[in-house]
């Protein structure tokens, strides 16, 4: 009933696990980084004052995110080729041979997959948002010297019931904020009726005071001026001011006051909640990974159906990824609620690990 019977055989277990997670991560990046590099130089290069220290420069942004991007699969690949040596050399036969459950064979990769996760979550909110964010304004600048990495500015879109807000500038905040180029897509019933242009919009009591308009009304395809307008909406200062936000720049404790911040002026959170739920269960998909890859562990190396146990294995844990990815999306989008986008695969394949094992082996 103990958690590991044996402490020489968890150590060694979990030993040759990290070991072969180290080399495959070093191998993916070596080779990824070494292509995406020969795709970017000629871009990095052909900015004037660029040589060799910037090339290096690049490679010390991407390779961050690379790794964020991979350890899980490197993670995978290391599950897999342990547990298939482990069964090619008998070696778990004679763990079962001992008394040792299969829950308790796979213990030790599961505690090292749990310590790999906890170091993937601390560098990626302390390295990879930060290179992120450097990387991107580097990139948008066609990799000019930069003076400060600041997260690239977008035009602010902004939406109150139907109607669509957008402003070419904003100034000042709540009773003082000043919109300049303004343009509404006022719509009834997700049916576009007109276009209210104006080149200033300052907020009052009901919505917003617009001077210099311009309508435009969709079903006669007239436009008509006016000096001023009041027009009605939900829509409040703190919704342009408040600041467009990318999780990939910002780490978990900075993005949850901020998604705070977003719903307080009104604006949609559920991607950004979203996201911040995956900064948790993505690192934390490592530990999934032996419990997936725990087909190739089992089975008589003799049958002749490793190769095909280890294939399923791989099937199994491309097949979470493919399920995180696309749940991610659909949150996205807003068609799963957040917390459903972000945990339901991890929950999902766990069940699934869980049960196959318990079928085949417990």
């Amino acid at each position: 009933m103990r958690l590991f019977p044996s402490r020489t055989i968890a150590w060694y277990t979990a030993k040759m696990f990290l070991i072969r997670t180290a080399a495959f991560i070093i191998g993916l990046v070596v080779i990824l980084e070494s292509l995406d590099l020969l795709g970017e130089s000629g871009k990095i290069l052909a900015a004037a004052g660029n040589g060799e220290a910037e090339l290096w420069t690049y490679v010390s942004l991407r390779v961050p995110q690379i790794i964020q991007l991979f350890l899980p699969f490197a993670v995978l690949l290391a599950t897999l080729v342990t547990l298939a040596t482990l069964n090619q050399n008998s070696e778990v036969v004679i763990f079962k041979g001992a008394g040792i459950s299969a829950h308790q064979i796979l213990l030790p990769l599961m505690m090292a997959a749990l310590a790999i996760a906890a170091v993937n979550f601390v560098f990626n909110e302390r390295i990879v948002t930060r290179a992120t964010q450097t990387l991107k304004v580097w990139q948008a600048n066609e990799y000019r010297k930069v003076t400060e990495a600041t997260p690239p500015k977008t035009a602010s879109w902004v939406r109150g019931g139907n109607d669509l807000f957008h402003a070419d500038s904003v100034t000042g905040i709540d009773s003082t904020t000043r919109l300049g180029g303004v343009t509404i897509y006022d719509r009834v019933d997700n049916r576009l009726t007109r276009i209210v242009m104006a080149d200033e919009g300052r907020p009052i009591a009901s919505g917003w005071e617009l001077r210099n308009v311009r309508i435009f009304d969709v079903a006669r395809g007239t436009v008509a001026t006016q000096p001023s307008m009041a027009f009605a909406t939900s829509v409040i200062p703190r919704q342009f001011t408040t600041a467009t936000l990318d999780p990939a720049y910002l780490s978990l404790w900075e993005l949850w006051p901020q998604i705070a911040e977003q719903r307080a002026a009104g604006k949609p959170v559920d991607t950004l909640i979203a996201a911040a739920h995956h900064k948790i269960s993505g690192p934390l998909s490592a530990v999934l990974m032996p419990l997936l890859g725990a087909v190739a562990a089992f089975g008589l190396a003799r049958s002749g159906k490793l190769f095909v146990r280890a294939v399923i294995g791989m099937f199994l844990g491309f097949a979470f990824f493919v399920a995180d990815n696309f749940m991610l999306a659909m949150g996205n989008f807003g068609s799963v609620p957040p917390l459903m986008a972000a945990w339901a695969p991890f929950l999902l394949f766990l069940l699934i690990g869980e049960a196959v094992l318990i079928r085949t082996e417990e």
